[in-house]
């Protein structure tokens, strides 16, 4: 088997990216994977091949066959030649369906989860798959004839397709990038280059607030100023909607598409818009959610697995302008946001402010240095836990200090399942499982996928059985008799760490308590056994023979260290001590473990 063989195959199944795969029999009697771009689930198709590796091989469709019940035609006449929409060949039912499973295939294969499936909802579609997105960055360009072109990139390509219209892009782009198009080609704007770092114009970026109508432009070039720019701004000035017109500078020579430094042209620096009742503004640097309506289910969704009940400490890490902070604030009693893009966390305050919300704060830094820095140097902890990082997931830091703190819950919100199911697989290792799945359709026609899973302490892994007979006759429990503690009863406060804090720095008052008798040895030493190191007050209350009972207070200290802290030993009487002060039992304060969950505490 080599380059350019023409093979004929069945697609068995569907990559990560949405190509199909199928399996072709090797002269030494193997069988190898087949990954076809274009190829759907159940088509029989002639495809070459392109590329071999040692364990699977690529190709190109040359021809359909028999066609899947699943392939549709696509709605775009350059959606196979485009990267943008993968899957637009794809019926939307179908594609729903492969996007609940490769999340389920990753959670199984990676994340070493029995059974995903029975922890995992139906997928949370669209009722219209068009014309979602409130973002797009059109890399502009020239053809062969030094026409402008505009559009997105070819597959694993740098090689602009021209894309006039876009079905996936809010409506109104059209009038945007050719009236930006035309500009450019009348006052013969060069532009960019990647091979040689030359030409001006780099991408055209749009915003749309799909609640507001506001529109932002923002030009990103090679170059600290635009020719003519006081012409392009009087053309767009006339679209209706039309609010931000900016330009941003990037020189260097890189893939990123934005620059850090944005002038603006006309109008306000940013657009707004509303996810529920919370307002944001949005800069052309903010991270933003293409698709307003499926990230409102997703947000309510993250609500939702967070369960807040009004009293709770939030941290959302990767928080960017504050989407989700806000979005939790109202239910919670204080929201930390962490996010390295200092803008972001400017954007974010400002959120909160045009907002009214005060019971939240935000930090500039990378989450794996924030939060470790905050629990460790200042004592903080969390109710609650979200986190939505970028693709390559979270850092293993970033883990082990959200274990340490022992959240009630974690939420993981996540836009890749492999890295996703990677860190799932981490926290099981430090004590969370997997409570809930839910899967939410945030890209459209694309192999991408959004994804909220819950995770809580992990339950304990034995439990004891006790039968109890209730009625009359010997050994069963009278119901008269349960009626009776039921109406006494009073449930206990529960006893906190703060209350114990107290306790033990409490000075003695009137009704000074016992903690022991001294016992003479020899010389006028004195003992007292089973005292914790700290400060105490001495007072006699029998005078030895011969002697007047001596009335005063005296302060003494055993000067170690006396610091009650994580992993110190507490002896029985000052438990007993703890236990009077607070009136309650052992079982109020304390926690039987298992040897082995001591060990792994302990490692």
């Amino acid at each position: 088997m080599k380059k350019n063989d023409s093979i004929e195959l069945v697609i068995e199944d569907m990559g990560t990216d949405g190509e199909g795969i199928g399996h072709v029999a090797t002269e030494d009697g193997r069988s190898i994977a087949v990954f076809v771009k274009d190829a759907v689930m159940g088509d029989t198709i002639r495809a070459a091949i392109t590329k071999v590796k040692k364990q699977y091989v690529y190709a190109r469709l040359v021809e359909v066959i028999k066609p899947s019940p699943y392939r549709v035609e696509p709605k775009c006449p350059v959606a196979r030649p485009c990267g943008g929409c993968t899957l637009q060949h794809v019926s939307y039912e179908k594609q729903l369906d492969y996007k609940w499973n490769k999340v389920k295939n990753c959670l199984s294969r990676i994340g070493g989860i029995e059974h995903p499936e029975d922890l995992m909802e139906p997928i949370i579609g669209m009722e219209n798959p068009w014309n979602y997105r409130n973002k797009a960055q059109f890399p502009v360009g020239r053809d062969k004839e030094g026409k402008v072109v505009t559009g997105f990139y070819a597959g694993r390509t740098h090689t602009i397709i021209d894309t006039p219209h876009c079905d996936i892009q809010a409506e109104g782009n059209d009038t945007i990038i050719k009236c930006v198009r035309d500009f450019l080609q009348e006052y013969n704007i060069s532009t960019y280059d990647e091979e040689t770092h030359t030409g001006l114009m780099r991408h055209i970026l749009t915003r749309v607030g799909f609640t507001t109508g506001e529109i932002m432009v923002c030009l990103i070039i090679n170059g600290t100023k635009l020719p003519h720019a006081d012409v392009l701004v009087e053309r767009l000035r006339q679209i209706d909607g039309m609010t931000s017109i900016s330009i941003n500078i990037n020189q260097d020579k890189t893939n990123r598409i934005l620059g850090d430094t944005c002038k603006t042209l006309w109008g306000q620096d940013y657009i707004t818009d509303y996810i529920g009742d919370v307002k944001y503004q949005i800069s052309p640097l903010s991270f933003y959610q293409v698709n307003p309506v499926q990230t409102k289910k997703l947000y309510d969704k993250a609500l939702e697995y967070a369960n807040l009940q009004g009293g709770e400490t939030v941290w959302d890490l990767y928080c960017g302008i504050g989407t989700i902070s806000l979005f939790l604030s109202k239910k919670a009693a204080k929201v930390y946001g962490v996010e390295i893009v200092p803008q972001a966390i400017a954007d974010a305050k400002v959120n909160a402010q045009i907002n009214g919300i005060e019971n939240v704060q935000f930090f500039v830094g990378k989450a794996e240095e924030v939060l470790p820095a905050e629990y460790k140097e200042h004592g903080v902890y969390a109710d609650v836990i979200v986190v939505d990082p970028p693709r390559k997931g979270c850092d293993e830091t970033l883990l082990q200090t959200i274990a340490d703190m022992q959240p009630k819950r974690m939420v993981y919100v996540s836009c890749d399942p492999a890295t996703l199911a990677r860190d799932v697989k981490r926290m099981g290792e430090l004590g969370y499982q997997v409570e809930k799945v839910a899967v939410v359709d945030q890209f459209c026609h694309s192999g991408h996928v959004e994804t909220v899973v819950l995770l809580s302490h992990k339950k304990p892994d034995g439990h004891i059985n006790i039968k109890v007979e209730f009625g009359e006759g010997e050994g069963k429990v009278p119901l008269d008799n349960i009626a009776k503690r039921a109406e006494s009863y009073k449930p206990k406060e529960r006893v906190t760490y703060k209350m114990i804090k107290e306790y033990i720095e409490a000075k003695p008052d009137k009704d000074d308590t016992l903690l022991g008798e001294m016992k003479e040895l020899d010389g006028g030493v004195y003992q007292m056994s089973e005292l914790r190191y700290g400060k105490y007050l001495v007072k006699e209350t029998k005078a030895p023979t011969g002697f007047v009972l001596d009335e005063n207070v005296y302060a003494v200290s055993i000067e170690e260290n006396g610091k009650l802290g994580k992993n110190q030993n507490v002896t029985l009487p000052v438990l007993l001590s703890i236990c009077e002060y607070l009136k309650c039992d052992f079982g109020d304060i304390m926690e039987a473990l298992p040897d082995d969950v001591e060990k792994e505490r302990e490692s």
